[in-house]
């Protein structure tokens, strides 16, 4: 199969869809790999490393759509990337489609197949491709928070961990799972006050016999995170439904009743965000007030840690994309029910029962959609 790896054009997006030992993996078995020239510069993996590997380098992203049965990438195609997609082509990358209309739309029109990390499955019930950047912005969501707690940045001038005689500042973390989790973690080891909140009774106990009284775990439900966010310092939403779109935990009104100056990390931003006054932003503007209260809404957290994200994530999706390499994709998503659940979007069908639900789109069984692909 010929891969194509283009360069990431969002906003501040260092990240590269394969490294270099993944290009070397899927030369040895057989494929072609065509990477745009720069695309992984920033972060220490030079053109001449890809070649090394065995891939070509094109000088232009169209050379890499035209020429390429798969594309690799790392965040959502850009429109002018869904407009270089051709029908039949294999996008291979993530894509949060359930809170971005256009993007849906246009992968719809361009006949092409897109298999999203974030909805691929494993055997235990998680997401093998979601969890390695869940794990980065867990842990970067408290840097960030800090951060904008500073006074500098708007924030209330708090210290996470206070110092003899002050304390910690209070840290609620909204969702018990691969973000929240490292949330709380990284809180909790820089001295924090951490509670986090989540619907599942067997997880919290997990957690409690884990960490014990170093993490307070609490129901979340509507009253507990009205309580709790009045009196935190400190605020990550964490919630994850996957592929639709993220409930709306905290509402404006409720903004009133935090301190002033406290801080919002919405990690869900991707999938529309968790507070009803999250909008997405970039790493080059962070930031924003309502009402007093700083939010931290970046859409791709990891891009600021672009080089460990990008071995994070090569290492989670070059098994899958080895699979489908080999197979082809449609005897890949066939044999394999988890590696299927990432199909979103099929030759101009809506293949993800999340996402055709919240943007009005019929819903065709994946199966159904691979068999009759032509």
């Amino acid at each position: 199969m010929y891969i194509g790896v283009p360069k990431e054009i969002k906003n501040h997006e260092y990240r590269v869809g394969l490294t270099p030992s993944g290009v070397r993996e899927l030369i040895a078995h057989g494929h072609k790999v065509l990477v745009q020239t720069q695309a992984g510069l920033s972060i220490g993996f030079a053109d001449e490393h890809y070649i090394q590997a065995g891939a070509a380098i094109a000088s232009r992203a169209e050379e890499v759509f035209e020429k390429s049965e798969m594309i690799i990438k790392v965040k959502e195609p850009q429109p002018i990337e869904c407009r270089m997609l051709r029908p039949g082509q294999l996008l291979f990358t993530y894509l949060h489609l359930a809170p971005d209309p256009e993007q849906t739309r246009l992968l719809v029109e361009s006949d092409a197949i897109a298999i999203a990390y974030e909805t691929v499955t494993d055997e235990r019930g998680g997401l093998p491709l979601l969890a390695p950047m869940s794990e980065v912005a867990g842990r970067m969501a408290i840097q960030a928070g800090a951060h904008a707690l500073e006074k500098a940045q708007g924030g209330r001038g708090v210290l996470l961990g206070g110092v003899p005689g002050v304390a910690p500042a209070r840290v609620v973390v909204i969702g018990a799972g691969v973000v929240g989790l490292n949330a709380a973690r990284m809180a909790m080891g820089l001295g924090a006050d951490v509670t986090l909140l989540d619907r599942s009774l067997p997880r919290l106990k997990e957690i409690d016999m884990v960490f014990g009284g170093q993490i307070k775990t609490l129901m979340s439900n509507a009253a507990n995170i009205d309580d709790m966010i009045r009196e935190a310092d400190l605020v990550v939403g964490a919630v994850l439904i996957p592929g639709a779109a993220a409930p709306k935990l905290v509402t404006r009104a409720m903004l009133k009743h935090m301190k002033t100056g406290a801080v919002l990390v919405d990690v869900a931003i991707d999938q529309g965000g968790c507070f009803e006054t999250s909008r997405p932003t970039t790493h080059q503007e962070p930031i924003y007030e309502v009402d007093g209260i700083v939010h931290y809404c970046v859409a791709n957290m990891p891009g600021g840690v672009a080089r460990t994200s990008t071995m994070a994530l090569t290492n989670a999706t070059l098994p899958y994309a080895l699979e489908i390499a080999d197979k082809g994709w449609k005897t890949a998503l066939l044999d394999n029910a988890h590696l299927r659940n990432g199909l979103n979007v099929c030759r101009g069908a809506v293949t993800y029962q999340a996402v055709a639900q919240d943007l009005g789109y019929a819903w065709i069984d994946p199966v159904e959609a691979i068999r009759s692909a032509g």
